[in-house]
This record gives structure tokens, C-alpha cells and sequence, in this order.
């Protein structure tokens, strides 16, 4: 691997703090088969290179959005086979915000009652001084 290429890639360490993952939880996803065989240099070391960190962000997004793994690991294997998955990567995608949206809801009704309790226990400090 020339120096140009080097600068331009990224450690499994300095990959992983870029996306906010653990060394761990990065090799991990490449084991589930989320992540494809990343590049390696002369020594054997991974190299991250922009459109991998794009993809690990991805992951992170849809992981901290509730994605199954399962999921996740599909739409890996759609995005793999190219633009002929597209659909079913819409698809998939579809379901997965239907499903955000949904919990969103939820914490939106949970937040009004965190609220109504919070302004009931204002009240009654107010009336206890």
C-alpha cells in the first residue's frame, strides 16, 4: 500500500472512534457479515477507507434506530448484489421507519406523562412550603 493510500485509510481503531463504535462491536459487525472484507496493508492491518466509514455510520444509524440485526444483515446482503435489489432495499427500509415512526409515537405519549408527573410533583412541593 503506497503512502497516498495510507493517509487516505483509517485503522480498525481510528475507524471505530470515527463512528462512535468499540474495536470489539467493529470487528464484531464484520462478522455478522454487516461490514464487506475491508482492505488490508502490507502487514495485514485493516484499512478503512471513506466509503467503509460511510457504511459503518449506516449501521450505526440503523442500529441506534432499532434495526434488528437480522435486518441490518439483510440489507447488507441486497446492497451486495447490486441495483437490482433496489426495491426490496426500499422496501426494507420502508418497514424500518414505519416501525421509527411508530416508536416515536410512543415516546411522544410517554414524554406527556413524564410531563403530567413532573408538574403534579411541582404542584404539591409548592403546596408543602
Amino acid at each position: 500500500m503506497d503512502t497516498s493510500t495510507r493517509e487516505s485509510t483509517l485503522t480498525v481503531g481510528e475507524a471505530a472512534e470515527r463512528v462512535g463504535l468499540t474495536t470489539y462491536t467493529l470487528r464484531w459487525y464484520e462478522q455478522e457479515g454487516l461490514v464487506a472484507p475491508v482492505g488490508r496493508d502490507s502487514a495485514g492491518r485493516r484499512r478503512y477507507t471513506p466509503g467503509d466509514v460511510d457504511w459503518l455510520f449506516l449501521l450505526t444509524r440503523l442500529r441506534r434506530t432499532g434495526m434488528p440485526v437480522r435486518d441490518m444483515r439483510r440489507y447488507a446482503e441486497l446492497a451486495r448484489q447490486g441495483d437490482r435489489t433496489l426495491g426490496a432495499r426500499r422496501a426494507l427500509f420502508e418497514a424500518h421507519r414505519d416501525r421509527v415512526l411508530r416508536r416515536m409515537a410512543e415516546l411522544e405519549e410517554d414524554l406527556k406523562v413524564l410531563d403530567h408527573k413532573i408538574d403534579a410533583y411541582r404542584r404539591a412541593e409548592e403546596e408543602t412550603r
